[in-house]
This record gives C-alpha cells, structure tokens and sequence, in this order.
C-alpha cells in the first residue's frame, strides 16, 4: 500500500471512521483499490450511485456540460436547472423545486419554508417535531433535527425548535404538537438510525394529523428518493401525499447536489429569502438530470423493488441457517441485517478480505445499499461472500 493514508492522516481532519481501503476507480457495482483489488460496493458511496459507478449517461452528460457552462450566477437563467426541476416536478406530487449542494442543506431549506408557514398561517408557529434514530444532516441546525444524541451532545446548546420523538408512533406526535408547531419532519424509511421500516399505514396517520392541525408535513427523502425503496420517491411505497420533501444523494449520482421540493401553497419564500452560490449549477443539474431521465425511461425503481426482493431472500436464507442473524428488514434497496450482538466491526472486516463492501450501519447491524441496477449476478455473488464471512464468524 501506497502511503495515500498517512498523507490523509497529516492533513486531512480525522472526522470519518475509514476502512483500511483506498478505492482509485470504479464502474457499474465494482470498485478497484490501489492494488488493483477487485470489490462489490453495496455501499454506492452511501445510496448516491443510483446507477453505480461512473455510469456512461452521467458521464456523458457532465462532460459535455463542462466544456459548455458549469457555473453562472444565480441572478441569471440556465438551461439544466430548468429541465431538471420540470423532470423533479412533473414525476412528483410536488410542483415547485429549490436546488442546494447537498442533503443537509436541503434539510435547512425546507425547515425556513416550514417557519414561513408557520409565521404566515399559525401565528408564528416554529416549532419542528423530529423522530428519535432520524439522521438530517451534520449542520449545526441539523443535529437539534437529528433525533441521536451521539449528534447532538458536543454541540449544545442545540438550536432551538425542534422536538425529537419515537418513530412510528402516532400519538407521540399528537401529543408533542401545540400551537408552536409549524411541521412534522420524518423520513419515509430511517437509514442512518438502521434501516427501520414504519407501519404500514403510519405516515398516512401523520399525512391525517398534519391536515388537521394545519401543518407541513415533510419527508426527508435524501437517502430514500430517486428509487431506492422501489418506487420514484418514497412516499409513493405507503400511499401518501407529502407537503414538501428534500433530495440528495441519488439524486445527483454521483454529483453533489441536494433539493427541496413543496407544493404550491407552502412555496412561501421570496427572493433573499434563501439561496446558494452552488446550488442549482448548471454542471451538477446536468449530470442529476441524466440520472433522473435514466431512471424515470428506464423503471429503474421497479426493477430496483424486483432485485431488491432477491437479496432479501436470500438473507433470509442465511439467517436461517446462522442463528447470529436475528432480523433482515428494508424496502427496495436499502435494506439491514441485525445481528444477536455487536458484531458488525468484524463482520465488515472479514467482507473487505473477501471482496464485499458493505456498512456497519449500527454496532450490531450492517447496511445494503447496492447500485439500483445491480444484476442478479452480483446480489448472488454478494450472498455467498456474506455467506462465507458468516461461516468464518460462527466458527471462531
């Protein structure tokens, strides 16, 4: 190994936990390191390689808008934000889009649209009610949204406005509102709190509640949009219409971009009321837009939903057949396997010897996030490496 990680280790800030790897390419489900070792990322850069690496519809559409315009002004027009907030818009329920440079930005955006709200339609309401094991983003704001203290404790005082409840719990909700409640902010599917799936019908309860007591009701879709829970967005898996929701991650493919989308009647912000130097740039709106037409052309959600269902069978299979896994859970292609103990720190450990990048989402979980056009093949080839880590695991 090249000395690629002490140079890291002498001037990059320590803030990630890294595997000993160091990835120099990649293309489609596969990643080569340094040593030109070959591995299967069912990571995807944490679900931001909707269609893998350096798919050949992003690569084109970036290169050709680099040697054309890759950034301008925001006092002015440009051809990529446009077509791609049509594409976001006219495949949604919502009609209105904000570009922004990543998730957690996106996140800021829609809780300033919500405030508005609040301000103008309940008397200055600004209170935000989040879910415990939520992740919205590492910004300062973000860490109050964030319902896990391991984020929130070295930063306090916290921003106020914001209460965090349990997930999936309908009348936690009812009785956190009051009259400064402005919103209620969740996601579809929690990933960064291990992949835990709500009932059924409890974001229709919530879409039900937020009628009533006139509130926005906004789905954080950064890790669940563009098809990774086997439909376009996420709130389209439980039949359910949001108010707002944000996008990053698959959204750009690869390309750092995030976004905030509302229906007309919360599209509250004026000019200087928000903006961005980056957001929306013409490069980023390129490369998202080909991912997006990509996937909307292609069905790629519904095939995500039909390969997704494969590699949940056969986790399903090894859990039966190793008592160590005690629970295969997820939609789509986001999907967990928890463990009866904190084992995940070895199991990863063991995938990257056998070719198999995976996440320790939590000390007793890891995480699938495949690319959404994985191929049988790979899910198949993945299952037998996980197989035989599992066999090293039980026998010691």
């Amino acid at each position: 190994m090249s000395n690629w990680t002490d140079l890291e280790n002498k001037y990059y800030m320590q803030v990630a936990r890294r595997q000993p790897i160091v990835i120099v390419r990649g293309e489609g489900t596969r990643v080569w390191d340094e040593d030109e070792k070959e591995y299967l990322d069912f990571t995807s850069g944490w679900a931001v390689n909707t269609l893998g690496h350096c798919h050949p519809a992003l690569v084109h559409a970036v290169e050709e808008q680099a040697r054309t315009l890759m950034q301008t002004s925001n006092q002015f027009y440009t051809v990529p934000q446009v077509k791609l907030a049509q594409l976001l818009v006219e495949n949604s329920c919502l009609d209105r889009v904000f570009f922004s440079n990543s998730g957690a930005e996106a996140n800021e955006g829609v809780v300033k649209l919500a405030r508005k709200y609040g301000k103008t339609h309940r008397n200055g309401a600004y209170e935000v009610i989040t879910a415990l094991n939520s992740f919205h983003g590492r910004t300062l704001t973000m860490a109050a949204a964030t319902g896990q203290p391991a984020y929130q404790e070295q930063w306090q005082p916290l921003a106020p406005g914001f209460k965090n409840i349990p997930y999936d719990d309908i009348n936690a909700i009812k009785g956190a509102t009051n009259s400064q409640t402005c919103a209620v902010m969740l996601e579809p599917v929690q990933g960064e709190g291990g992949v835990n799936v709500p009932s059924p019908d409890y974001l229709k309860q919530v879409r039900e509640w937020c009628d009533e007591q006139n509130l926005v009701m906004v789905l954080d879709e950064v890790q669940t949009g563009i098809g990774r829970l086997g439909t376009l967005f996420g709130y389209q898996r439980f039949d359910v219409e949001p108010d707002a929701i944000t996008l990053a991650k698959g959204l750009g493919g690869g390309v750092p971009i995030g976004a905030f989308l509302a229906k007309e009647k919360f599209c509250l912000l004026a000019p200087g009321d928000h903006g961005s130097t980056f957001g929306g740039n013409a490069l980023t709106c390129a490369g998202a837009f080909a991912v997006v037409d990509y996937v909307v052309q292609n069905d790629i959600p519904a095939y995500a939903n039909t390969v997704g269902q494969r590699l949940r069978e056969g986790l399903n299979a090894l859990a039966s057949r190793y008592e160590i896994i005690n629970e295969v859970r997820g939609m789509g292609l986001l999907i967990a396997v928890q463990f009866s103990s904190d084992i995940s720190g070895q199991v990863i450990s063991l995938c990257n010897e056998e070719g198999l990048l995976l996440n320790p989402v939590r000390p007793n979980a890891i995480r699938f996030m495949p690319p959404l056009n994985v191929s049988p093949q790979e899910v198949d080839t993945a299952l037998e490496r996980l197989d035989r880590v599992l066999s090293k695991v039980v026998s010691g």
